[in-house]
C-alpha cells in the first residue's frame, strides 16, 4: 500500500510562492521532506532572498530566471518566472529574449569551452560560424544582455566566456555588485532545479 507523504506547512508555503498546485510532488522533494532536511529551510530562504536586490530590479530577476530556467530545461521555474516577467512588466519579445540568449549561449560555452580545454592555435585560427546578430542590437539593451550571458556562462562554467561577458559589464560601467548577484542568482536557481522540476 502505497502512503501519500504530507508536506510541512513551511514547504506547502513555498510551493504555494511558486505557484504549484497543491497535490505537486518530485522525488527529491518527496526525499528531503520525508527525511525532515533541514536543506529545505535554507533553499526557500535562498530562494526568497534572490528578490531582494539594490543591484537587479524584479523585472531583470525576473527575466534572468526565464533565461536561468531555460538553460536548466526546467518548465516549472520558466513558467514561475515568465508569469513574474510578464508581472513585472516584461514585453513578450524581453521574454523571448531572455530565451534566446540562454540557447546561444549553451552554444557558445560549449564551443569556447572547447577551445578554451584543446588551447591549440589552429581550433583558436578555425572560425566559429555561429550566428550571434542577437548580441548587435538586443531589446533587453547591451549591459543586461551581458549580464544574462555572464549568469548562464557561469552556469555552463565557461570560463573563456565568463571572462569575456565579465570585461565587457565592466566596460559598460556595470557595479561588480551587480555581476555578483545576477551569479548569485543563477546558483540559487540551478540548486533549486534539482528540487523543483
Amino acid at each position: 500500500m502505497e502512503t501519500t507523504l504530507t508536506y510541512s506547512e513551511s514547504t506547502q508555503e513555498f510551493l504555494d510562492f511558486l505557484k504549484l498546485e497543491r497535490d505537486y510532488t518530485t522525488d527529491t522533494l518527496d526525499l528531503l521532506e520525508g527525511a525532515k532536511s533541514r536543506y529545505l529551510a535554507d533553499l526557500k530562504i535562498n530562494f526568497k532572498n534572490s528578490f531582494e536586490s539594490e543591484y537587479l530590479s524584479k523585472k531583470e530577476v525576473a527575466l534572468l530566471g526565464v533565461a536561468l530556467a531555460v538553460n536548466a530545461n526546467n518548465a516549472v521555474l520558466r513558467t514561475f518566472f515568465d508569469g513574474n516577467a510578464r508581472q513585472e512588466g516584461a514585453k513578450p519579445e524581453e521574454v523571448a529574449e531572455a530565451v534566446a540568449c540562454a540557447s546561444l549561449l549553451s552554444a557558445n560555452n560549449v564551443f569556447y569551452r572547447f577551445r578554451h580545454f584543446m588551447n591549440k592555435e589552429k581550433y583558436n585560427e578555425i572560425p566559429a560560424r555561429i550566428k550571434m546578430n542577437i548580441m548587435a542590437r538586443p531589446v533587453v539593451g547591451k549591459e543586461f544582455f551581458e549580464l544574462i550571458s555572464l549568469a548562464v556562462s557561469a552556469v555552463n562554467g565557461c570560463e573563456m566566456c565568463v571572462t569575456s561577458h565579465e570585461a565587457s559589464l565592466i566596460e559598460l560601467g556595470s557595479k561588480e555588485e551587480r555581476i555578483f548577484e545576477s551569479v548569485r542568482l543563477a546558483a540559487v536557481i540551478t540548486s533549486l532545479s534539482k528540487v523543483v522540476y
